[in-house]
């Protein structure tokens, strides 16, 4: 299915347009929308998993059912995702893991985000000395980063799994054999033309398209022996083969021989990338603790920004749906937005005032400025404590095509996991039957503005900054409660918040909060979602002063709850392919 003609036209000029370098950001979705789907919904289960294919959550259960943890199941739903739903995440990209082991009662955050270069500068994404555009950057080898996901898996699984690591990746291996069949999503975004580079190089040329050219057509039985070979070694020989091995070699071969636009990946990045323990950041929120993931990525804390900014409002007495609510829905992720683009980044590399943002003084003070019934417009940052530098705004095209899968073992052991290679289909540069991120786009393309240092600007072995929101949420007793997540680039925060607040403010059903129609603002436009109950909102919205714009905002939440008997009841986002199996 090709994209319609307006929007086609829409795309090609905000690709090629010389003059509007970062407007993709605002107007273009990492992924097009494909449809809704009629949800299964899975409740009153002990164990459960929910990811975006229906495979990867058959995956997921068959090691839960082995006696396999959720950190065992983590590592067979990313190897099946890597072969059934390419364009979103793979082996070739990088994560963010939230994981509650409930042994311990220690919630752990795992970071595998990608890495630039050691020979990388400032100027990575500069040509004839001025910003490269987006189109020329997305494309090739110069866009890769360190891949970081199986690391980080590998890190994540020796402390809390079970099952031997080698056994993991059987269904994802003989699936690649056997093949799998053509979603009628993978089929709708080849064809769309979304990305602009999927048929330059031959590998994915040869492996998303038929001979004559046409887009692989639903239904079509797609197998991967590369991917098998390369899913064989690594379950042998576990992540070494990957960063050291032959496979890290077809990696660099790939990325530096990108003759159009090669990269400055190097087998000593690959030797040397490190998964990374974090500590996650919480806060209280009604009668629960919420939880997300630190720097590199800005989600947790944005998220948390706006939850206890609506704090300061009386949004938890208004009906969720109401035009009021939403109002200040926007007007708190305005305030969160406008600190996110300036502050955040890896903490590695800058001081990023994390305490600072979620202050409750500095919280306070800027609830202050949401004005209950009129758009305050587009918003400056704050200066919280912690502030030791005058940082200019990010100037970043974020795009990440991304993936989110929960699980829940036997034991009350969850992973909460958000998997990306950034744009659909990353780079297009495929390795041994995968492709590589573009994940480096996701730093800002300048390094400084007015004379001002930018914080995500690129330097050698920082990890871009991301939107990537796995969240736990735990009950006033420290009982792990829920855990969400979704794709859908910068907008990722919008849709988890937004998820959050029905989740925790109202009596709904985990399935009908997840299905919620989106509203999402970034500090700009105020987006309603097209097809939905929230374009009713055009009215009242504009009457307090909103610039509305009316577009399919495709997120991908998955999600699980505990219900009252102790149990799990599901979230599966029906703007996707998701499912959820339990036992």
């Amino acid at each position: 299915m090709n994209l319609p003609h307006i929007h086609r036209i829409v795309l090609l000029f905000l690709l090629f347009s010389p003059s509007i370098t970062y407007a993709v950001k605002e107007d273009l979705a990492p992924e097009n929308s494909t449809g809704l789907q009629k949800n299964i919904i899975s409740s009153e289960y002990n164990s459960l998993v929910v990811t975006a294919n229906p495979h990867a959550t058959k995956a997921g259960l068959h090691i839960l059912k082995q006696g396999g943890t959720a950190a065992d199941a983590a590592v067979a739903i990313q190897a099946m995702l890597t072969l059934v739903e390419p364009q979103s995440s793979g082996i070739g990209g990088g994560a963010f893991l939230l994981y509650w082991d409930q042994t311990t009662e220690k919630l752990v955050a795992f970071d595998g985000r990608e890495t630039a270069p050691l020979a990388a500068n400032p100027q990575l994404f500069y040509r004839n000395k001025k910003p490269m555009r987006w189109v020329d950057a997305l494309v090739g080898g110069r866009s890769v980063g360190t891949p970081g996901v199986l690391k980080m898996l590998e890190l994540t699984q020796s402390k809390y799994g079970k099952r031997p690591w080698k056994t993991l990746f059987n269904d994802a291996i003989n699936r690649s054999k056997e093949g799998f069949k053509i979603s009628p999503r993978l089929h709708k975004l080849i064809a769309s033309g979304i990305n602009p580079g999927l048929n330059r190089y031959p590998e994915a040329r040869e492996y998303f398209y038929l001979k004559d050219g046409s887009p692989l057509p639903t239904g079509f039985l797609r197998k991967n022996p590369a991917l098998a070979d390369s899913l064989e070694l690594i379950a042998q020989q576990g992540s070494s083969v990957f960063y050291q091995g032959t496979i890290s070699t077809k990696i660099v071969s790939q990325v530096q021989n990108g003759t159009d636009n090669p990269g400055l990946l190097s087998t000593a990045d690959l030797k040397q990338y490190k998964a990374i323990e974090r500590a996650p950041i919480c806060l209280p929120y009604q009668a629960y603790k919420v939880c997300g993931f630190p720097p590199p990525t800005s989600g947790g804390v944005t998220v948390l920004q706006i939850l206890k900014l609506l704090e300061h409002t009386n949004y938890s007495a208004l009906a969720p749906d109401s035009s009021t609510a939403k109002h200040l829905f926007t007007q708190a992720s305005r305030l969160a937005f406008a600190d996110r683009g300036r502050y955040l980044a890896d903490s590695d590399f800058v001081d990023v005032p994390v305490s600072g943002l979620l202050n409750e003084n500095y919280i306070q003070q800027r609830a202050q400025l949401i004005n209950p019934s009129k758009d305050i417009g587009t918003l400056a940052p704050g200066r919280p404590q912690g502030v030791n530098t005058a940082w200019q705004d990010d100037q970043s095209p974020e795009l990440p095509s991304t993936s989110h899968f929960v699980v829940v073992d036997q034991w009350g052991n969850a992973a909460s996991m958000t998997s990306s290679i950034e744009m659909a289909f990353g780079s297009t540069l495929m390795a041994g039957g995968f492709l590589l991120n573009n994940q480096l786009t996701d730093f800002s393309f300048t390094p400084e503005k007015q004379g001002r240092l930018i914080a995500n600007r690129v330097q050698p072995g920082k990890r871009p900054r991301s939107s990537m929101s796995p969240f736990m949420i735990f009950d006033s007793e420290g009982k792990l409660y829920a855990a969400v997540g979704s794709p859908g680039g910068s907008r990722i925060i919008s849709y988890v918040a937004e998820s959050l607040l029905m989740m925790l403010n109202t009596e709904l059903p985990l399935q009908q909060a997840i299905n919620t129609p989106h509203v999402s603002n970034r500090n700009g436009i105020t987006e309603l979602e097209a097809e939905t109950a929230a374009t009713q909102l055009v009215e009242p919205l504009s009457q307090m002063g909103h610039e509305i714009k009316i577009r399919d905002l495709n997120s991908g939440l998955h999600a699980f709850r505990r219900t009252d008997n102790g149990k799990w009841e599901s979230g599966v986002d029906n703007r996707r392919e998701g499912l959820a199996l339990g036992q």
